[in-house]
């Protein structure tokens, strides 16, 4: 027996709350990226870790909330819960596994191309995933090109994404990539939900099930109480808003003398030119004077 699929049933309110949930996310993880490559080494990896976590938690909170708008008007739905939080695990991991190849190497060339490949195939693996643990009396089924389809639209929105936050320009470059992200996640969910269809085994009495709002409701509070407290990471931190870091020039600097470099990278060229040109570079002592 075909199931009866619904997967708007409370209208556009789910599909619109996802997609704002999938840009939060990746709004807070494409911003940390961003910043980590404004950081010495030291710093690099937490900033990516939080990244990495940002945006697998969007991503498998906008998948849920979509799918409290899915429904099969024959049968009722469950879900397996361990199956389901293995779900954010895969997509935080894998997700990660992008952000550190893009936020070591470059946003740029074949750095680019593997971590946004990486990063779309996380977003699909977390979807299908989920998917599996939805239990019913019957079989779901897809249609294999639009699965394929629906996986291209990851890896190619996710590489956009990267390439933006990878361009360290201000605020609007991390506005834009973070809403190609939630484009990446919201358009892989809904063109694999159309891939889908269901083979009921028997009819059942829908009623005899928990709605889907209720049964993914409390799975949700962690991830959202996540993104709460990476969004007050990121607001609070003084780099942010810029999108690169303001360096004060040495004149503005109280006991710095103006010849003094006002950058670390502008100290390392001086030193290096020191080494190979020693009389170019020597101090002005009052013997010189």
């Amino acid at each position: 027996m075909q199931g009866t699929v619904d997967g708007f049933s409370y209208g556009l309110v789910t599909p619109v709350v996802a997609y704002l949930m999938a840009c939060l996310g990746g709004a807070l993880g494409l911003r940390c990226t961003t910043r980590s490559m404004l950081v010495a080494g030291s710093w690099r990896p937490g900033w990516l870790a939080l990244g990495s976590a940002a945006i697998g938690s969007g991503i498998w909170t906008m998948h849920f909330i979509a799918m409290m708008g899915f429904k099969i008007k024959e049968a009722p739905i469950h879900y397996d819960k361990p199956m389901t939080y293995a779900s954010l695990g895969i997509a935080i991991v894998m997700v990660g596994i992008g952000i550190f190849i893009v936020g070591y190497r470059g946003a740029r060339g074949t750095a680019l191309f593997t971590g946004g490949t990486i990063t779309g195939l996380g977003i699909a693996s977390m979807h299908y995933l989920g998917m599996a643990g939805m239990q019913l009396n019957g079989k779901l089924e897809y249609n294999t090109l639009t699965v394929a389809a629906s996986v291209v639209i990851a890896m190619v929105a996710a590489t956009a994404a990267l390439w933006a936050a990878g361009q360290v320009r201000g605020l609007w470059w991390s506005v834009g990539a973070s809403l190609i992200m939630g484009l990446a996640v919201s358009g892989m969910h809904y063109t694999g939900m159309a891939a889908l269809s269901v083979h009921l085994h028997a009819p059942a009495d829908p009623s005899t099930g928990d709605s889907p709002a209720a049964l993914l409701a409390p799975m949700l509070i962690g991830p959202l109480a996540f993104l709460c407290l990476a969004g007050v990471v990121v607001l609070f931190d003084p780099l942010m808003v810029m999108g690169k870091p303001h360096w004060p020039r040495a004149e503005d600097k109280p006991g710095v003398p103006a010849h003094a470099p006002d950058r670390p990278h502008q100290s390392r060229r001086i030193a290096l030119r020191s080494r190979r040109h020693p009389t170019r570079h020597r101090s002005r002592t009052p013997q010189n004077w």
